[in-house]
């Protein structure tokens, strides 16, 4: 619990972390890519020749810092995705991404959104209405075009307590590659084809552990092609959106539970 309380109230922004480990990227040789432009080079089936670097941001919370984060990788030239929940969206910084030449996507979650709306608590139940969650999915997709301007090549899928209790993953949706096709989806950010082109994926953590498996810096010269899955929540403290999200959290645990 103190650990918690510090990551989301007490925390220094870690956010000159992040500009060094950007730097050291650059000057270790890695060209630094979203996972658009990663996944069309592999696509063909081999990972490209020189050493990659793939920035992929959840943005599960935080626009706040999610643009910090972005303004650091414009000033160095870094390409990233960034995966906006519909909670988070924001057409205008989306666009302001797509404009630097970094992917804005679209961070789903419609499995256990549906599960939580409609209090199911076995993954058969869940199950049984994919079709209905599938349309839920692509009308979500088309409005985020819209919105947008463009469209979404890849998406992320999103975890949440609810999946974790069901043992049902939100990517489960798209193993239906008529899905895919409807709404213009090249490639899943968790699809094996993607994944096993990387050397190692590192996913940030809460305080005190950070990093895992290891540390990004750890990992370069080590490994050719790097993944670094980050949530600008995770770099600095925001206790307006630290205070909304965990409230959040307790009010639909509380109401799926009865």
């Amino acid at each position: 619990m103190l650990n918690r309380v510090y990551a989301d109230y007490l925390m220094p922004s870690r956010l000159g972390e992040y500009e060094a480990l950007v730097r050291k990227a650059a000057a270790a040789g890695y060209a630094q890519l979203s996972v658009r432009d990663f996944f069309r080079q592999v696509h063909g089936g081999d990972p490209p020749p020189g050493k990659t670097f793939v920035h992929r941001h959840d943005i599960d919370s935080d626009l706040r810092t999610a643009r910090k984060m972005f303004d650091i990788e414009s000033r160095h030239g870094v390409r990233a995705s960034y995966y906006f929940r519909l909670c988070t969206l924001d057409f205008g910084f989306m666009r302001e991404i797509e404009a630097a030449g970094s992917e804005a996507s679209y961070h789903y979650e419609e499995v256990a959104d549906f599960a939580k709306r409609h209090r199911l608590r076995s993954a058969d139940a869940v199950r049984q209405r994919f079709p209905e969650i599938r349309e839920l999915f692509a009308r979500n997709v088309s409005r985020i075009v819209e919105g947008l301007g463009l469209p979404l090549t890849t998406v992320a899928s999103h975890g949440d307590f609810a999946n974790r209790r069901l043992k049902v993953i939100n990517h489960e949706l798209l193993r239906d590659d008529a899905l895919r096709r409807r709404c213009g989806i090249e490639c899943e950010s968790y699809d094996a084809e993607l994944l096993r082109c990387f050397d190692i994926y590192i996913s940030d953590r809460k305080h005190p552990v950070y990093y895992y498996p290891l540390s990004p810096f750890d990992a370069l010269g080590a490994y050719r092609h790097i993944c670094l899955l980050t949530h600008p929540v995770q770099w600095e403290t925001n206790w307006v959106e630290s205070t909304r999200c965990n409230v959040r959290r307790l009010v639909e645990e509380m109401a799926w539970r009865t």
